[in-house]
């Protein structure tokens, strides 16, 4: 498929801002009927919004917006409902978010009993498959008291090889005959970066973490292209329904990057995406350059690397042992030598980067590193926009570098009332104090970005926002442990998954707020999330999704 090359694409898709007067044409689409919040903190509120050839002509009044209706404007009555900048989730892994519809969904699964009958259940409705996969669980509450083990799913697949993901997807649970397909025993070396755990026995429990779950590769169904297509199509279909219009989608494998153009060429991208690519695969983006498709709707500008594992499966790099297993410190994916060699490629090229960093030493490495990167050339490494994903367990001390060194955090606000249950476990109270530490980054003057990392979490916007302004778990639980002062307001919280959304992928003057001129992209939520109590919020719904002046999701 044919692309642009950034900077062309960048002055087509940052072209003059419209304007309305008194003899501006009818417009394609006018918004109104509920309060419209356009993120913009010197009118931050407006009646109608107009929409000309699929970007914001006008934000006003709604006298205004009643003289550009012509006969064939459709006009959109939100009928109480409120309208804001298109949001957008700033880590999401899209394919998986697919493959949750398509495969063995294993969220919410209250126990391994749960996922033990869940597996029984999509056997018999998928007699005779060959190898078995699937996604979600999470053992926080579950009344085993552990994780995920091999002989729970011995117990009814004794013979087909099963391999079941954590939700962090950082671990994955095998069962003996997986194990057995990739030659793993009780003797299998374990990878750097990785973890195989065992028992008390000695032996194997199936739980295989991090870098030690590229020991199963060769047993994997490697999806066929329709099948990655169909991925995609049903991701597509869920994020819309959930009111987001935009994603910056994380780990791409590279091959996927041109299924998503193709996507798009056809008319089926209904998803504004931000390609960050593995960066194992991103040869060919090193190779050629930023990319995007002629309406911007893909584009691709960055890497992924990974510093350290997650929390959950105590794999997050700590500078102290975890408190609950005094023997482990969590460890390194890739070999911060490494990790140096991608940097430096990474500003040389004119490549975004964003790292995966959850422990405190995680995320202090990942910092000196890229301040090692910026030495040769401070101003060219401060305009870079690099990122750190998660930040999640942050040292007070470290908290400053982010706003010198222009590093955003991206942060997923779930996570902390997700974490909850675990992590005073896992970090001890000191260490709680510079975690999910949204707001004092804040006020350092950092940019903080907002995202979900679904399918790791549910993915909705609505829960994502309450958990930012909350800071309490959906049973509206919390304590002085958890930092009630790191929650946001909701203006802050607002932006980012708007404003702040749109600086961290370079589009700051095309999206992010509802601006003349600007991109409509717009969604459109049952509840007013600037006004209703708190436990409302969650229990809200999006009721539209407009991507680019087209309505994609309507459920008014």
């Amino acid at each position: 498929m044919r692309t642009f090359a950034l900077g062309l694409l960048a002055t087509v898709a940052l072209a003059a801002p419209l304007a309305a007067s008194a003899a501006a044409p009818a417009a394609d689409l006018v918004i109104w009927g509920g309060p419209i919040y356009t993120a913009v903190d010197a009118k931050p509120k407006v009646e109608a919004v107009a929409v000309s050839h699929g970007r914001i002509a006008y934000a006003g009044g709604k006298a205004g917006a009643q003289a550009l209706v012509g006969p064939k404007t459709q006009v959109i009555d939100l009928k109480g409902s409120a309208l804001f900048p298109g949001f957008t989730d700033a880590h999401a892994h899209l394919s998986e978010i697919g493959k949750r519809e398509l495969t063995l969904n294993l969220e919410g699964s209250k126990s391994a009993a749960e996922v033990t009958g869940r597996l029984k259940t999509y056997m018999a409705e998928h007699p005779g498959v060959r190898v078995i996969e699937g996604v979600g669980w999470i053992e926080t509450g579950w009344p085993e008291g552990r994780f995920l083990q091999r002989s729970d799913l011995d117990a009814v697949a004794p013979d087909v090889p099963v391999l079941l993901h954590r939700a962090d997807g950082h671990a994955l649970t095998a069962n003996t005959a997986a194990l057995k397909a990739a030659g793993i025993d009780e003797t299998t070396a374990v990878p750097a970066g990785g973890q195989i755990l065992k028992g008390p026995d000695g032996k194997l429990t199936g739980m295989l973490v991090d870098n030690a779950m590229r020991l199963v590769a060769g047993v994997h169904h490697a999806p066929t292209r329709e099948e990655k297509l169909a991925a995609y199509r049903a991701a597509f279909r869920v994020e819309t329904a959930y009111g987001w219009t935009g994603i910056h989608y994380m780990s791409v494998a590279w091959p996927d990057v041109a299924l998503m153009e193709e996507l798009d060429k056809s008319g089926e991208a209904t998803l504004r995406v931000y390609n960050m690519v593995d960066a194992a695969e991103a040869g060919p983006l090193f190779a050629g350059g930023p990319r995007a498709t002629p309406d911007g709707r893909i584009t691709t500008r960055g890497i992924k690397l990974y510093m350290d594992g997650a929390l959950g499966s105590r794999g997050a790099a700590l500078f102290e042992p975890y408190s609950d297993a005094p023997g482990l410190k969590g460890t390194f994916i890739t070999e911060p030598k490494v990790m140096a060699g991608y940097l430096s490629q990474a500003l040389a090229k004119g490549i975004q980067v964003s790292t995966h960093a959850i422990g405190d030493r995680g995320n202090a490495t990942a910092l000196d590193l890229y301040e090692q990167a910026f030495k040769a050339d401070p101003a060219k490494g401060r305009a870079a926009r690099w990122r750190i994903e998660h930040a999640q367990i942050l040292r007070p001390v470290d908290i400053p570098r982010f706003q010198a060194d222009g590093v955003i955090a991206s942060m997923q606000p779930s996570h902390a009332i997700g974490d909850f249950h675990f992590a005073p476990a896992r970090l001890g109270k000191d260490r709680l104090k510079g975690a999910y530490a949204w707001q004092s980054l804040l006020k350092s003057g950092a940019v903080v970005v907002g995202g979900s990392d679904a399918p790791v979490e549910r993915g909705a916007p609505l829960i994502e926002f309450y958990a930012a302004v909350a800071r309490k778990d959906l049973s509206g639980f919390s304590n002085a442990d958890w930092h009630p002062e790191e929650a946001l307001t909701r203006a802050q919280a607002l932006k980012l998954f708007t404003a702040s959304a749109a600086y961290a992928r370079f589009a700051e003057k095309d999206l992010g707020t509802i601006s003349v001129g600007k991109r409509a992209d717009l969604s459109g939520f049952s509840v007013d999330l600037m006004t209703a109590p708190e436990a409302a919020i969650p229990k809200g719904h999006a009721v539209l999704t407009v991507v680019d002046g087209k309505v994609v999701y309507d459920k008014r």
